[in-house]
């Protein structure tokens, strides 16, 4: 049984997944995600895949301040623990991560848990152990992650179809081909390199937040 929605449809608009790999020498990833979050980002994702735990900790209780002022949830990526020591909003487990039920374990009732689906049967497996909300793709591939199989508009559509929970879309979305989504009934996109790798990232959320209205 899926626990009591805790996230809104509205909040899952533009969700912006970090990737400091798309940064410039120079620039820090608090300055990225503040420039981000002032142009109107929903939803922030802190993903490390390679950092050290105190450092990820460190980092996570900087962008949960952060997030704070400007009213938005900072989600963890994988780390129910680091999510749960930071004070996070909540966590994002992906089906080779730590499931589901043992974040809800964790965490308990009050954590936000989004979880990955590819299909209809992981999108109701997930809503049924608990998910808050589901991360589906790639439905344009992925510049950031290699061996991903694309998610076809039909299948998006029946996932959100499926499930109760609002549904977001990642993988390869950039301006040009936002607009293939129409009518899928997603509550919104997540984004990394089309964020992250912007040059004027404060822009590049606000022509995406713009074109978000048409979709």
């Amino acid at each position: 049984m899926a626990i009591t929605m805790k996230i809104q449809a509205e909040t899952m608009k533009l969700y912006a997944v970090t990737d400091r790999s798309w940064l410039r020498p120079e620039e820090k990833l608090a300055q990225a995600v503040e420039e981000l979050l002032e142009a109107g980002v929903t939803l922030v994702q802190l993903r490390e895949k390679e950092a050290e735990d105190a450092f990820f900790l460190e980092e996570a209780i900087q962008l949960r301040e952060l997030c704070a002022r400007y009213g938005v949830p900072l989600i963890i990526n994988d780390r129910p623990d680091i999510a749960k020591k930071a004070g996070a909003a909540g966590v994002h487990v992906g089906l080779s991560d730590m499931g589901i039920e043992k974040a809800r374990e964790m965490l308990g009732a009050d954590f936000i848990i989004g979880g990955s689906a590819h299909n209809v049967e992981e999108a109701r497996r997930a809503q049924e152990a608990g998910a808050d909300y589901l991360g589906c793709g790639a439905v344009f591939g992925s510049s950031t992650k290699r061996d991903v199989s694309l998610l076809a508009f039909s299948e998006l559509k029946a996932i959100c179809q499926s499930v109760t929970i609002p549904v977001v879309a990642i993988g390869g979305i950039r301006l040009d081909n936002l607009g293939e989504l129409t009518g899928c009934g997603v509550a919104g996109v997540a984004v990394i390199s089309g964020l992250f790798a912007a040059a004027d990232k404060k822009s590049a959320a606000e022509a995406y937040l713009k074109r978000l209205e048409t979709v």
